[in-house]
């Protein structure tokens, strides 16, 4: 038996099954970024099982590119989500998809749920999260169970390739104070998923997945253990009467000052604690710095690779790269220890700035000798507006 004889000997003795992408949980699997998605409900009552919790699932949206087969993927698995105590629902409309997903929070509040928790996912495109401002804001401010938890998936077409206009929905998510993650690869859409579902429970907040075609639509072999994300909460944080979780009866005003004095602040010591933005290139005595995040972030590597900068050529001639996962609200102490000696910090992000606007306010009041020219969306950080989108 010759070597290729033994290795196709080896391949069907694996004994591997299409299936695996949604039930392994140890090893590597093939999946597409939309079918990470599909894996997320499903993994995450698998881990909550190990945790000797008793949760379900629930899945309601609206289809649009570039999560137009989201849908598709959560019928096929369909016998999985069933078995998995996951429900899903596609709705007329993103609106009533959110309000719905509210109430899966509200399940245990009478005393009356069937589950320790039910986790909330919500997907939509950015015209849908547009005009669910209003649900969006409502559900985010009455917050989320502890045991349950939500994550709102938007799917962003920034080039209007299969929309009638280009959009970019981190402004919406922004305006109701709903934490971004932005992930750059299929593994890292199963990572940051598992960690959103984590600080919604612990800062009992609404959080949200940007995705964008060159991500969600590819495919790889990912690392699909359970034990690979492991959530750091141990913090040791004052908490208001009641704590952060969903509770009734609630009034408006004290829910939105629990958003912003608390919950928020508790999104970002996770972020924190948790690694989500990182120093991926770095050197000694390096004056120039580049941020960027998801596809952006690739984007800015690719570039990087055409010009003959690799990571060890950046150390000589003083570059160093962060990688922001989690866009808004940005974690200040990590870009603040990245910005140290740097005379220009250059922001590379797609459509309108998210992260320069915040670099620039958590900077503003450091002495000059450590708050470098930062450079983005406006010519030499001077305010002068480029005339391009990109």
């Amino acid at each position: 038996m010759d070597a290729v004889d033994q290795k196709l000997l080896d391949f069907r003795s694996m004994n591997l099954s299409l299936d695996d992408k949604y039930l392994l949980d140890e090893g590597d699997a093939y999946m597409t970024g939309i079918q990470a998605l599909v894996r997320l409900a499903l993994s995450q009552h698998r881990r909550d099982r190990q945790a000797d919790l008793n949760t379900a699932g629930f899945v309601a949206g609206y289809r649009g590119s570039p999560l137009g087969n989201f849908d598709t993927s959560l019928w096929q698995a369909g016998k999985h989500l069933s078995s998995h105590e996951v429900v899903f629902r596609p709705a007329v409309n993103e609106d009533l998809a959110a309000t719905a997903v509210w109430g899966s929070q509200q399940a245990g509040l009478a005393g009356q749920g069937k589950f320790d928790g039910v986790v909330g996912w919500w997907y939509g495109k950015g015209p849908g999260a547009d005009r669910s401002g209003d649900a969006l804001r409502h559900a985010n401010l009455a917050g989320t169970s502890r045991h349950g938890g939500v994550v709102a998936l938007y799917g962003d077409d920034h080039s209007c390739k299969s929309s009638s206009i280009p959009h970019q929905s981190e402004h919406v998510m922004i305006g109701t104070g709903i934490p971004i993650f932005y992930p750059t690869s299929v593994q890292e859409i199963l990572d940051f998923g598992a960690h959103a579902v984590a600080m919604s429970r612990a800062a009992g907040i609404w959080t949200s997945m940007k995705l964008v075609s060159e991500i969600v639509e590819t495919s790889s072999s990912v690392d699909v253990s359970l034990a690979r994300v492991s959530p750091d909460l141990a913090h040791d944080l004052v908490l208001p009467a009641g704590g952060l979780n969903i509770r009734w009866p609630d009034q408006a005003l004290e829910q939105e000052a629990r958003l912003y004095q608390y919950k928020l602040p508790r999104a970002l010591v996770y972020a924190r604690a948790n690694g989500f933005n990182q120093t991926v290139w770095s050197g000694p005595d390096s004056r120039i710095g580049i941020v960027a995040s998801g596809k952006g972030y690739l984007d800015t590597i690719e570039a990087l690779r055409i010009l003959g900068v690799s990571q060890s050529v950046a150390r000589e001639i003083g570059l160093q790269v962060y990688r922001v996962g989690m866009i808004w609200p940005l974690e200040p102490h990590g870009i603040r220890e990245f910005a140290k000696g740097l005379r220009e910090l250059i922001v590379v992000e797609e459509k309108r700035p998210v992260l320069e606007s915040q670099i620039k306010d958590e900077l503003y009041g450091l002495p000059d000798s450590l708050r470098p020219v930062v450079v983005g969306k406006s010519a030499q950080g001077k305010g002068e507006w480029s005339t391009t989108t990109e």
